[in-house]
């Protein structure tokens, strides 16, 4: 009888929840914003859920520059033809500009292309049966791989290349790889979305879920002058010494599985110092050069101006957990070190945000300690309405005698990281923005975004350990800038197209960077003068002494993308248009992954005559220490109202079987 009664109970239970969502889907359909979801599998085994089986990435680290091979290894275990998509990520300073796709013995080179052309051949050959692959970027650090007509037992490999450059920091060397695309929040509508944003609707893994993707890495570093280490503070990794300036990195094979974090390498060179010069390119058509010019050592003002620092906090549900505890220390080493005289305040925001207080309070001892407590008590939950957040501190009253600075903390999990970009540059006249990054595989598009459209830096904490040291680099580094009024001059050296257009301070102790064109013979002189702590800074180059060489030939690559990230990664303006058509040239001329171009790969062969295939999005990883309820808040399909109302029922349900139970009890 009391089984029986169990029964009854979870059956009424069950029924009312399955019947609320069908009850107001026709209202909520149309309210129901893009949003990634857990993956439920359907135990078809006909139909293999996870084509890609392998991601193995081998970098060369040569100098300054890091030359980059990424092979995707697709299988279809299945017993039906399916099409594959993945969404993955990139630095945010990868110039992508080459990619091959293999099926058995055979190797299709990709052609770049408009992307709008692209998409019509990939969609042209998967109606045709023939094997296609479209490689497109979603963001400047997000792309999307599509193959189409994977056939059963099909192995097909899509291998990527790109470069980048690495800029060191106080003389650390940083190369990151991320390995996955973090859940995105967004609030635009799933019916009016355009196909652009659509990547945002993903399958993801739940936390604690085995990731069936294999990850191998394996990076090898010739500086050309002594090394004075190498660690890797994300993965478990073997490295290999084959002299003092060059060695080999691998992951251990514990890490096999490890594409849930980014991986992040660190080295330095003997005593420091950090790579500095001119590096000369000589192409059959245009000319290309490279000016790395070490600022001066920083010299720390006696008298520092009082300063008002705003800390917008992000205590949304992608932060449960390890980001969020994180959070707490940083801000508490942050808060904990500010002067009598600065002012400060904080802004909580996960769906909503709240202030605590309506101006800037003084830095005394008693308001840090209730900041302190105020963070302390929070737990992580809701959305991620960065945009709001910003706008309320933007929008508090500002003392004109304070140098205003606002630190913004979040691990980026949204989609409308332009909305953003655009807000902020139109108060760089009054405030500074420095971003700091929480997390295992933070968006780091919007972390660097940040921090570049408020002239100021990012900075990430990928560990609970590393709070304090981030801390205390971020005071190192607002202290005083390193070299102002930067300017470069050319004197018998003809030079064009320079990149950047003008060079903002230097606040970090990091190189002086200039990419450009010339023409001519390499020969004259390069000037850069600024302003240090001590006076005038002046370093001049001797082009003649320096010779073109081929294996600098990654320099057009890495000035092209240079400009396009100019022109488009970073623009003030949501839906500018204007540089579309140079970017699609610079895509076009430099063989060059862009917003506007694609690298398309068809096998002219029909392998699908029926081209009958399924759709199969590949499940992604949640980034270590990411809780569930990264995902989980955002597709709740139930109102809050209408679940009050189901429990209410169902309680009363409950409460009839039980009193029923008992007039039988007595009877019998």
């Amino acid at each position: 009888m009391r089984n029986s009664l169990k029964n009854k109970i979870c059956f009424l239970v069950i029924t009312a929840v399955l019947l609320l969502p069908a009850a107001g889907s026709a209202d909520m359909n149309e309210d129901k914003t893009l949003s990634p979801y857990f993956l439920i599998e359907n135990g078809d085994p006909s139909s293999d859920q996870f084509p890609l089986k392998e991601t193995n990435v081998t970098t060369e680290i040569s100098g300054v520059i890091a030359y980059v091979k990424i092979i995707q290894k697709y299988k279809n275990n299945g017993a039906h033809p399916i099409n594959a998509s993945y969404i993955f990520p990139a630095s945010t300073r990868a110039a992508v500009h080459g990619m091959t796709m293999k099926i058995g013995e055979e190797i299709i080179k990709a052609r770049i292309n408009e992307r709008q052309e692209a998409q019509k051949q990939f969609d042209q050959a998967k109606k045709e049966g023939k094997s296609a692959s479209l490689l497109k970027q979603q963001r400047p650090n997000v792309f999307s791989m599509n193959i189409a007509n994977i056939m059963p037992g099909d192995h097909i490999d899509i291998e990527l290349e790109y470069t980048e450059l690495l800029v060191p920091t106080e003389g650390i060397y940083e190369f990151v790889y991320p390995t996955v695309v973090g859940p995105r929040y967004s609030e635009q509508s799933e019916e009016g979305a355009p196909g652009s944003e659509k990547w945002v609707e993903n399958p993801y893994l739940q936390n604690g879920d085995e990731n069936p993707t294999r990850f191998h890495m394996a990076v090898n570093i010739s500086t050309g002058v002594p090394l004075q280490d190498i660690s890797c503070r994300t993965h478990v990794t073997d490295i290999v010494w084959d002299n003092k300036s060059t060695a080999k990195l691998t992951l251990s094979n514990s890490e096999k599985y490890g594409g849930n974090r980014d991986f992040i390498l660190n080295y330095r060179l003997s005593g420091q110092q950090i790579e500095s010069g001119l590096m000369l390119y000589e192409g059959e058509d245009e000319h290309f050069f490279l000016l790395m010019a070490q600022p001066p050592e920083r010299i720390k003002p006696a008298d520092i101006p009082p300063r008002e620092y705003i800390f917008v906090v992000d205590v949304s549900g992608s932060m449960n957990g390890f980001p969020l505890n994180t959070s707490k220390k940083l801000l508490q080493n942050l808060i904990g070190s500010l002067r009598p005289t600065d002012a400060f305040n904080v802004i909580l925001f996960a769906g909503g945000s709240s202030l605590m207080a309506d101006a800037s309070i003084p830095a005394t001892k008693e308001n840090i300690n209730r900041a302190i407590r105020v963070i302390d008590n929070q737990e992580g939950g809701g959305g991620t309405r960065l945009y709001s957040a910003l706008k309320k501190g933007l929008d508090l009253p500002k003392d004109e005698s304070f140098s205003r600075t606002m630190i913004i903390v979040t691990d980026g999990y949204i989609s409308a990281e332009k909305k953003v970009f655009n807000l902020i540059s139109e108060n760089l006249n009054n405030t500074n923005v420095f971003s700091f990054g929480i997390g295992s595989g933070v968006n780091r598009y919007l972390i660097e975004g940040l921090a570049k459209a408020g002239q100021g830096e990012p900075f990430v904490v990928t560990k609970p350990g590393e709070a304090r040291k981030t801390a205390e680099r971020f005071r190192r580094y607002i202290e005083s800038p390193v070299l102002t009024s930067i300017v470069v001059d050319y004197d018998g050296f003809e030079t064009y197209d320079i990149e950047p257009p003008g060079i903002p301070d230097l606040f970090a102790k990091r190189p002086v960077i200039v990419f450009g064109k010339w023409r001519g013979k390499p020969e004259g002189t390069i000037r850069l003068t600024g302003s240090g702590g001590s006076g005038d800074y002046v370093k001049t180059f001797d082009v003649s002494l320096i010779r073109p060489l081929e294996t600098n030939k990654a320099l057009r690559y890495l000035w092209a993308r240079t400009r396009v990230s100019r022109l488009s990664d970073y623009h003030t303006r949501v839906h500018n248009t204007d540089n579309k058509a140079e970017i699609t040239n610079l895509g076009l001329t430099y063989n060059l992954l862009t917003r506007y171009t694609s690298f398309i790969a068809v096998h002219e062969v029909i392998r699908n005559p029926e081209a009958v295939s399924k759709d199969v999005t590949q499940p992604l990883p949640l980034p270590k220490h990411v809780s569930n309820l990264a995902v989980g808040n955002s597709t709740s399909s139930v109102p809050e109202p209408e679940m009050v109302i189901l429990l209410i029922i169902a309680g009363m349900m409950i409460t009839i079987l039980v009193i029923k139970r008992k007039r039988n009890s007595v009877i019998l």
